[in-house]
Formats: structure tokens, sequence, C-alpha cells
């Protein structure tokens, strides 16, 4: 797909059926509207076992799709506030408005994160959270530039150089650092790292 205007970029990603990619902390984020999921598990050719992470523009995004108790909120407010925006992905019972394609394998369960990217973040707050993973065929290393996801991935909407500057986005915004989000669980106790990545912390609450 042509690289868009940010209008059609983001129409695209509130339609429902259609796949974008975007800048994150990270590494560059392929994304849908979270009942679109399923595209990204074709585009990918992604096992249904690996689930897909739900990332926001801000905290109070992610509410709606999580559910606990008041102690577990706490906690996870907690973390939340400390770590996010960041490089961390929180694995929390979901609620019913999570679809079950985000993940296959365990439906109960869902992976949110709110990145360290101001471009990022300014697309998910317009187009409310979606649906993510890494840009990439399920098995290869995840691409890091637009040039080379418009030509592996034509089907996906990419932001054009006037829909970056519109978004305001610098240098640093466009530099993914490849380094993944660490993930951790909440058992209902404690966080159990699930993969350490790019942020270090205590397994205790």
């Amino acid at each position: 797909m042509p690289l868009v205007s940010l209008s059609a970029f983001l129409e695209a990603a509130r339609s429902g059926q259609h796949l974008i990619s975007f800048p994150t902390d990270t590494v560059p984020a392929l994304a849908a509207q979270p009942e679109a999921a399923s595209l990204i598990y074709q585009a990918k050719e992604r096992s249904f076992d690996k689930p897909l992470i739900l990332m926001a523009g801000d905290i109070d995004d992610l509410w709606p799709y999580v559910q606990g108790s008041e102690a577990d909120l706490a906690t996870w407010q907690q973390t939340m506030e400390r770590y996010f925006p960041g490089a961390l992905t929180l694995v929390l019972p979901a609620s019913d408005r999570v679809p079950a394609q985000m993940n296959p394998r365990s439906p109960g369960t869902i992976g949110v994160r709110v990145p360290d990217n101001a471009v990022a973040r300014s697309i998910l707050r317009q187009t409310g959270p979606l649906a993510t993973t890494s840009v990439n065929k399920s098995g290869q290393p995840a691409l890091l530039d637009l040039a080379t996801i418009a030509q592996e991935f034509p089907e996906v909407f990419l932001p054009s150089p006037e829909a970056l500057a519109e978004l305001q986005a610098t240098p640093a915004d466009l530099a993914a650092s490849g380094i993944p989000s660490t993930v951790i669980r909440w058992t209902g106790a404690t966080w159990e790292v699930l993969r350490q990545g790019a942020i270090v912390l205590p397994t205790q609450p």
C-alpha cells in the first residue's frame, strides 16, 4: 500500500477492514481494530497460539478491557503508573470487551501496553486501542523501517512523510530500539516474567 495521508491512515485504522503500521518505542507495530485481529494472523502467517497485544495511547483507555478485584486493580494501576508509557506489557484477566481472536488459545487474558512513543500515542488516541504485534512473517525478524514494511507487506497502510509531519514526528520517534517489550503476567498474587525485554523490574508487585 502506498504511503497515505493522515486522514486516510486514520480512516483505514478505524474501519476494521485494514491493517496499519506505525512506529513505537520498541519495533514498529502491525495493528488492526481488536475485532479484526484475524487480519494480523493472516498477514503474518502466525499461529493462533501466539496472542496479540492491546496497545493504547493512555492508561485510562485500557481499563474497560481488563477485570479484577479492587486490590488487583490498585496493584495494576501502581505498576502502570510507574512503567507506562514504556516497553512493558502486562498480561491481565480480560473483560468481555476483548474479542476472543486477540488471544485464541487463552481468551481469558489480554496483554496491554502504552508505548513510550509520541507518534504511536497520538495515533492510538485517535483510533482507540488496537490489536498489535511486530511487523514480520511469523518466525522472521521484526522489520524496523517503513520502506521495508511497505515492500514486504504491500497491503498495510503506512503514514506518509506528510502524515508523520502532521504528527510532529521526530527522528527519535522513528528510531525503533529493536528490543521487544518485557512481558509480565499477573498470577493473582505477584508478577511472573514471561519475556525479558527492554525493562527489568522486580517480580513482586
